[in-house]
């Protein structure tokens, strides 16, 4: 009796664990295209397709489709990059204001507030940079090159990295400085697809 409970409570432990396993996020199923290029000194290093999840982050998705479609990416930096971490970039002053203002932003940017979820910050996701306030959020934005769970429910996931994270492993592994920033402008265009 005692083997044929055990077995009962494996198979039903397995049988939940695999339903989990399989349970989906529907908000990830619609997804947005976008692919970034990125050139170090002028020349081009390679290029980053991202699928983003306008139902899971619908303002975010809106504001970044809003900015992607005025150019405002097109020759910003990747100005913040942390291996074991992320790449940080998409600061409006990184295009041609001096080095020491690349990450504090443009005020005057519209904010987006945050849309939290239960993405995990894991290897490739893409989530909102924002200062203390949570729904401080405008145009940087950062991809994780390893697991950063500890992030979770503290900033807003967005979308994924489809194909390129060799680039993004390029840009983290790039010489910096004692503030993180690379010695040479990384810069990115960004084009839907």
């Amino acid at each position: 009796m005692k083997k044929l409970t055990l077995f009962l409570s494996l198979t039903l432990l397995m049988f939940t664990m695999s339903n989990i396993s399989e349970a989906k996020d529907e908000r990830l199923e619609k997804t947005k295209k976008y692919q970034i290029e990125i050139k170090v000194e002028g020349k081009s290093i390679g290029t980053i397709d991202i699928a983003l999840w306008p139902d899971l982050a619908p303002k975010t998705v809106a504001n970044f489709d809003r900015l992607v479609k005025d150019g405002a990416y097109d020759g910003t930096a990747f100005h913040r990059v942390i291996p074991g971490f992320m790449i940080q970039g998409g600061d409006p002053n990184s295009k041609d204001k001096p080095k020491n203002t690349w990450g504090m932003g443009d005020p005057s940017q519209q904010k987006v507030p945050a849309e939290f979820s239960n993405i995990s910050h894991e290897r490739g996701i893409l989530s909102m940079a924002r200062a203390q306030d949570i729904n401080s959020a405008s145009s940087q934005f950062f991809i994780c090159v390893d697991d950063a769970t500890f992030l979770n429910n503290k900033y807003t996931v967005f979308g994924k990295v489809t194909n390129g994270m060799d680039i993004a492993d390029k840009i983290v592994n790039m010489e910096r400085d004692s503030k993180d920033n690379p010695l040479k402008k990384v810069e990115m265009f960004i084009t839907a697809k």
